[in-house]
């Protein structure tokens, strides 16, 4: 029966492609990529050639039929612009369709920048949690959800965005360890460690530039929660010292197991 293939490819180094996604490219009888243009170059790069039809976010309910149609008659692997398919990429209707229809769906496992950055970070790699891109708008309300979690937290982030990310979290979990990978595999790659205040101080003297995998340490598994009349007291001190209520806020936050949000109220 024919088979939908999910294909690795390379997220920067084309060195890191395997033989077999290269003998699968080579033996299907159509490619569906997110963008064509780079697939094209890409098989072109390996010698092969292959009918192409593309499958992107915009077009992914429209093509996921005719895709599926192609796959009665034959072999078809699917392709990301670079990394595993589905992850933060399309993909995920036309596998759910596949499987429903009764065809095989088979993985061909390469490159993914969210495990490659998890492994270098210097964080706890035995639980974790990915988020994919953190929401463009009040990306703290998903971060409030995940205050407490202890497994270490891995999302992508745009460079523009990278700035107010960043501040999010801080803001919410308070100043913890992260790494800031920055494209993975490439040439320009760079894996910065630090914690988040510091992170937020260097990308405020160097703008940030291609494409970042975040890796956060999750919450501590028994955070000492400090009792209301312990945070009022420390509030005061801090005000007293000239802080905002944003800032005592957020510094407290840090250390005593509170929510800023929470801490803030009660400023108020």
């Amino acid at each position: 029966m024919p088979t939908l293939y999910i294909v690795g490819t390379p997220i920067g180094n084309l060195e890191d492609v395997t033989l077999r996604a290269l003998r699968v490219l080579k033996e299907v009888q159509l490619v569906a990529a997110e963008d064509t243009r780079k697939a094209g170059l890409f098989l072109r790069h390996f010698e092969i050639s292959v009918p192409l039809t593309s499958l992107f976010e915009a077009n992914e309910r429209r093509k996921t039929g005719e895709i599926l149609d192609a796959l009665a008659a034959g072999d078809v692997a699917l392709i990301s612009e670079a990394g595993m398919p589905g992850i933060s990429d399309p993909g995920y209707p036309l596998v759910r369709e596949a499987i429903d229809r009764g065809f095989p769906v088979v993985p061909i496992p390469g490159p993914s920048a969210h495990t490659a950055a998890l492994v270098v970070s210097g964080l706890p790699t035995d639980q974790f949690l990915f988020l994919g891109f953190p929401p463009r708008k009040h990306p703290e309300r998903l971060f409030e959800r995940l205050a407490s979690v202890t497994a270490t937290l891995v999302l992508y982030e745009a460079p523009h965005r990278l700035r107010q990310t960043l501040q999010a979290m801080l803001d919410t979990f308070g100043d913890r360890r992260v790494a800031l990978c920055r494209e993975m595999t490439k040439k320009f790659e760079e894996v910065w460690r630090g914690c988040l205040s510091d992170a937020l101080a260097l990308i405020r003297e160097r703008e940030p530039r291609g494409e970042y995998t975040l890796v956060v340490a999750g919450a501590e598994d028994e955070p000492v929660a400090w009792s209301e009349a312990q945070v009022r007291e420390a509030l005061t001190a801090r005000m007293a010292e000239g802080l905002s209520r944003s800032q005592a806020s957020r510094d407290i936050a840090a250390a005593s197991g509170w929510h800023r949000r929470d801490i803030y109220a009660l400023s108020v």
